[in-house]
């Protein structure tokens, strides 16, 4: 059946768009707004707040010095986790049944127990295994040093979190392998590429755009929840907050300082993941306009 282009298009602009009312939203809106005002004005005019205490905070060295430690025990254990991740992602993805095992029961250990209780067993290593050594078996030791020497309060954190992230990241790893389409690794082998090969150059890239968002936000989960480690006396930023006001007594503006800087750092994060996303064409636009484009798709303005 043929189409009058030209009486489409004058249809087009007969067509008088009249915007459904929603006096509902404005409700929605002005509730809104009262409750932010509000709590601005609580923020600003409540003294107990004391934002001059805040303020001589916010840049104390004892804290500059908590936040450098969380960084690193984000990006350290992050990267670990990452590695460690892609390689219990393949295991689970293995044809061998031992791999997937081994695997499988890595992922259903650590994310089955909390990470509160990995962090105080890893730093209380020495009362299990009171020295760790490397030898031939039934043989001779090559190599021995005593737990309490090895496990300081940085690597018990450091393995604490690497490990138990690295269960998750593994999930999130699989599961953007297996969202590629098969066909991308059967035209991969038509083409003589080995295994290796095909999973480099075109599984893991096609993955990544299903592997980053969720990834991400467990990169931002561990910034936050890196906290923990203040139980094993690690000087992170929490922690750091904790020694000021357990002297000073000032105990709300120090946490507001904590928070202020885990917020500046999310924030940043938050930034470098949708720019991540989009540069990995991660999600679609979203648009207002169906009705044109619907019109242009028909008067073939496309």
């Amino acid at each position: 059946m043929a189409v009058d282009i030209q009486a489409v298009r004058e249809a087009d602009h007969a067509i008088v768009v009249v915007p459904r009312r929603r006096p509902w939203r404005w409700i929605g809106w002005a509730i809104t707004a009262v409750v932010v005002v509000s709590i601005a004005v609580s923020f600003l005019t409540n003294p107990n707040y004391r934002w001059d205490v805040v303020g001589g905070y916010l840049f104390d060295q004892r804290i500059l010095d908590g936040l450098v430690t969380t960084l690193k025990l984000t990006v350290v254990s992050m990267a670990i986790a990452a590695a460690l991740g892609l390689l219990l992602a393949t295991m689970r993805l293995s044809r061998s049944t031992l791999l997937r095992g081994v695997a499988g029961a890595y992922v259903w250990l650590f994310r089955g127990t909390p990470i509160l209780v990995q962090l105080i067993l890893w730093y209380n290593l020495a009362i299990l295994v009171p020295s760790i050594s490397i030898g031939i078996p039934f043989g001779p030791t090559l190599w021995s040093a005593a737990t309490n020497d090895l496990i300081t309060p940085w690597t018990a954190a450091i393995l604490g979190l690497a490990l138990n992230e690295a269960a998750y990241l593994g999930e999130i790893i699989r599961s953007g392998i297996i969202a590629v389409d098969k066909g991308q690794t059967e035209a991969a082998n038509a083409l003589g590429l080995s295994r290796f090969d095909a999973f480099r150059r075109i599984v893991l890239p096609q993955a990544l755009r299903v592997i980053v968002p969720p990834a991400s936000n467990e990169a931002i989960g561990l910034l936050k929840y890196s906290s923990v480690v203040s139980v094993i006396a690690l000087p992170e930023l929490l922690y750091s907050g904790q020694l000021i006001y357990g002297r000073t007594y000032e105990t709300i503006p120090v946490l507001l300082v904590v928070c202020i800087w885990y917020l500046v750092v999310v924030t940043v994060l938050t930034v470098l993941e949708s720019r991540l996303e989009r540069r990995l064409g991660v999600g679609f636009r979203a648009t207002t306009d169906g009705g044109k484009r619907w019109s242009r798709w028909l008067t073939g303005n496309r």
